[in-house]
């Protein structure tokens, strides 16, 4: 089962530039069956009840954005794990882009 996050009326920034998603050795991780390469983006998602900090994984080209720009997030899914006595929330999207047009205040 799959667990979709719905980003609408919540304002997203982008709170840095695209990284590529390494894994224990350095290397820039890929996507399993299609050799994708991995990107992580830090995001700050904020609604009526406050703000958080979150990293994005996308696959493919590398998010084309920057630091403070708001931006939208296709197919946000949250993916629950457990390692070693560590738990935790990772985030994924199918992508991740820039908003189009003038920034709604809000």
């Amino acid at each position: 089962m799959k667990l979709y996050v719905d980003t609408k009326g919540k304002q997203v920034q982008a709170t840095r530039e695209s990284e590529p998603k390494n894994d224990q050795n350095g290397n820039q991780r890929s996507e399993k069956g299609t050799g994708r390469l991995m990107w992580s983006t830090q995001v700050f998602v904020l609604d009526e009840t406050g703000g958080e900090v979150i990293a994005v994984t996308t696959a493919g080209e590398k998010p084309n954005v920057t630091a403070g720009q708001l931006v939208t997030i296709e197919q946000l899914e949250a993916i629950p794990w457990a390692t070693n006595g560590r738990n935790g929330v990772a985030f994924r999207a199918v992508s991740l882009k820039p908003v189009s047009g003038p920034a709604s205040s809000k």
